[in-house]
């Protein structure tokens, strides 16, 4: 009998799973009598929403059907029509937790029949935003959609502040709409510490993922669609010593890298560091924003406190706008620009989401963290504010001019170290998002609120999103937990609302750096210890090592030929204490601190290989081989 101290589990992608479940769908439509008066109902159809479900049921003619979900009041009903059909499969997005749901199912004639669709009970979620102020006409049947920056995921919620829409896997980060009617959104599919995932998925909000697109890299925190459908997708070199420096440009149909900006090409890295300056993160990229007016890109660098605008042809640096201190004086007198105007200015201090108006003005939300660039004059968060900010630059005089601001005037009551957005409707019309807000007993934490021990009652974790159209405040809410960005959207797109058939998972990971020196361990032929809680998952593209180990062990993880012994890949495991200076995401931090994860890509490694793990001088047999690895 295989003798073994580690779990296995082998998983095919989100894709795959969900075909299956839409193949097992449709026959089941096929085999069944099902009509607009009995339907076949799946709640949670693909498996990472479970406030959505499919009604399914034919029509004897093609007709347009309505679905309306009755709200808890009348104002909370969503209604939506779909295109005419004989085989009709209909999303219902907009349930409520917890909760017996009807939705009406109305004919062309008329005819209408209600339909009970029970949901669960979901975690990771407040039900109801703890404040909220707004009207029902005011928002439209639009919900105010959040994603995640630690344990609650992403959810949208009503003009109520109810909870109507909710992922129970972990994309992350930025959730843009796109072209198409769908979102893109950060793939769920972790690939290093502390949030850098496979890639960017493009899904509906029922949650059908119809292409994730890989990147070698890993993704983190923002991705623009151009005009033509290709993504701009932010990245870094794999196997690299910094991260989040670079931007590449992917084919939205082949998933190829069609163009790259390394920003070490373009800035120094030790000048202008902001407080959360590190030799390993010195840029901290994250937002990217294209201008088709100057074929641009403008980047954001939390941890030189900078906006950066490169050429998009040749990656040229074109201005900086930021606290011109620390920068060496050929790059002031070149790149930046000088405050000009009769009105209030501040420079942004570790900024997030600028983007480029369409006159050429910047806005940005300027989380102000630190609030200085001499560690002398810095400023404790409870004595701070966060802002979201619209400056005019002029880049023939390179003089810059604060034309538009919100959230100083609330002092620290609205301040966030890290995460947050801003959103352009039109000029005067704005979203601000302050979406890290932490209180340590009453008092703003000085410390990342992700951070904080959250099983201390009297500490408290907060967002809070607002919308102001000509001056007056339109929306509020109060969100009990951190959340990335906020981004306003109707349920359901024109149109279908779901296409059938099966994802595309596109581009490469890459192949995984190794450690080249072998570490001398003895063969004793024992088991990786039970303490160890070790658990290993394949995928189809690579292999998850999860596993718990003491602070300081020296721990390798080794994939052994089996009819090769010279081929051994060795993949270093860093037991070390990590606390990140920049936590724009804490989804995936384990609960435990000894918890350790290791991806190993499988591109690059052909054949069978048996697991085997060193730990200090011993090296452990596990009981595990991995065919045909690819």
């Amino acid at each position: 009998m295989e003798r073994k101290t580690i779990g296995y589990e082998r998983i095919s992608h989100l894709v795959e799973r969900q075909y299956e479940q839409e193949t097992a769908m449709r026959k089941e439509l096929e085999g069944g009598n099902y009509t607009a008066e009995h339907p076949y109902v799946v709640v949670n159809p693909y498996f990472v929403n479970p406030l959505t479900a499919l009604l399914l049921f034919n029509t004897e003619k093609e007709e347009a059907v309505t679905l309306t979900v009755k709200g808890k009041e009348a104002a909370g009903d969503i209604t939506h029509t779909f295109p005419k059909a004989k085989e009709q499969i209909l999303p219902v997005l907009g349930l409520y937790p917890e909760y017996d749901n009807t939705v009406v199912i109305t004919l062309e004639d008329g005819t209408a029949y209600d339909v009970t669709v029970t949901t669960e009970k979901i975690e990771n979620m407040p039900y109801q935003a703890d404040y909220i102020n707004t009207t029902s006409d005011y928002m439209n049947g639009q919900l105010m959609f959040v994603t995640p920056a630690g344990d609650s995921l992403a959810g949208g919620y009503d003009y109520r502040g109810d909870c109507r829409w909710h992922l129970v896997e972990p994309f992350i980060f930025d959730m843009k709409p796109a072209a198409n009617g769908r979102i893109l959104i950060g793939s769920n599919r972790l690939l290093n510490m502390p949030y850098y995932t496979a890639g960017v998925c493009e899904m509906d909000l029922v949650g059908k993922i119809y292409t994730e697109y890989r990147i070698p890299g890993g993704y983190h925190h923002d991705q623009f669609e151009m005009e033509d459908g290709n993504l701009l997708i932010l990245t870094q070199e794999k196997n690299a010593a910094t991260a989040e420096d670079m931007c590449v440009l992917v084919d939205r149909g082949s998933g190829e890298i069609i163009k790259s900006w390394d920003y070490k090409k373009v800035l120094p890295q030790e000048a202008a560091k902001s407080g959360s300056w590190s030799e390993h993160d010195w840029f901290h990229n994250n937002a990217v924003w294209y201008d088709k007016r100057t074929n641009s890109l403008t980047l954001s660098g939390r941890h030189q406190d900078a906006v950066i605008n490169i050429d998009f042809e040749t990656g040229e640096l074109n201005w900086i706008i930021g606290d011109p201190e620390g920068w060496p004086e050929d790059m002031v007198s070149r790149y930046f620009f000088t405050p000009a105007g009769e009105g209030d200015f501040d420079w942004q201090y570790e900024q997030h989401a600028c983007m480029m108006l369409p006159d050429g003005d910047i806005m940005m939300f300027d989380n102000g963290h630190w609030r200085s660039k001499n560690k002398e004059h810095y400023r404790l968060n409870r004595d701070n504010f966060s802002r979201g900010v619209r400056y005019h630059i002029d880049t023939e005089k390179m003089t810059i001019e604060q034309v538009w601001q919100f959230g100083k005037e609330r002092k620290n009551d609205f301040f966030s170290s890290y995460i947050s957005n801003v959103e352009y409707y039109r000029d005067g019309y704005y979203l601000v998002h302050s979406g890290g807000m932490g209180y340590n007993h009453g008092v703003t934490c000085e410390e990342l609120p992700v951070y904080m021990n959250l099983e201390d009652p009297e500490c408290v974790l907060k967002s809070i999103t607002v919308e102001i159209m000509d001056g007056e405040l339109m929306y509020e809410m109060h969100l009990p937990s951190n959340y990335y960005r906020a981004e306003k959207m109707s349920l359901y797109r024109e149109g279908k609302s779901l296409d059938l058939g099966k994802g595309r998972v596109v581009g490469k990971l890459g192949v995984t750096g190794e450690f080249d020196t072998e570490v001398p361990a003895e063969s004793t032929g024992e088991l990786l210890p039970e303490s160890c809680e070790a658990v290993l998952t394949e995928e189809d593209d690579r292999i998850i090592f999860k596993a718990k180990f003491k602070k300081g062990q020296l721990v390798m993880f080794q994939l052994e030929k089996e009819d090769d012994p010279a081929e051994i890949h060795r993949y270093f495991i860093s037991t070390s204490a990590q606390k990140f200076l920049a936590m724009c995401s804490g989804t995936f931090l384990p609960k435990d601190d000894r918890e350790v994860t290791l991806n190993v890509d499988k591109e690059g490694l052909n054949g069978t290989f048996d697991v085997r793990v060193i730990i200090d001088d011993i090296k452990y047999e596990t009981g595990l081989k991995i065919p045909q690895a690819r």
